[in-house]
């Protein structure tokens, strides 16, 4: 998986994520980060980013590292998220960075499903942080991991 793939990925399977700016810029088996630029498109009436363009970054930092995961483990895995929860710090505006380092905790999570064929929770957070190095926003996913039946 690289960043150009996970990219094109979006213009065909997530047009609202890359159209808004969202993109993914580096991913390794602990790491993924992703950013979005404030823009017209994605703005709110308070002149910054919608909220929602913030957690499409988000989910795709912890959600990349998910589908990476999977294709490690060259096995059929399903994957959804059942839950999510985000704060808010101060306006983001710029480019705004989101980094996830929850690799190793999916890697798990994938593991044990294929050992034991039982669904397994896997909660990832991402930080979002602006130009300056400021928090902007946290979210935490909770990712629904499931060895799937051959």
């Amino acid at each position: 998986m690289s960043p150009s793939k996970i990219n094109l990925f979006l213009l065909f399977k997530l047009p609202a994520a890359f159209f808004c700016g969202v993109r993914l810029k580096s991913i390794d088996t602990d790491r993924c980060t992703t950013s979005v630029k404030y823009r017209w498109i994605n703005q709110n009436p308070f002149k910054s980013m919608f909220w929602a363009v913030q957690g499409m970054a988000a989910e795709l930092s912890t959600g990349a590292l998910v589908m990476q995961a999977i294709q490690i483990q060259k096995q059929p895995v399903s994957m959804l998220v059942t839950a999510n929860s985000a704060q808010y710090f101060k306006k983001a505006r710029g480019r705004i960075t989101f980094s996830c380092t929850d690799g190793k905790a999916v890697l798990d999570a994938i593991a044990k499903t294929m050992k034991t064929g039982e669904g397994q929770i896997c909660i990832m957070r991402s930080v979002g942080v602006d130009a300056a190095g400021d928090e902007v926003s946290s979210f935490e996913f909770e990712w629904s991991v499931r060895a799937k039946n051959q």
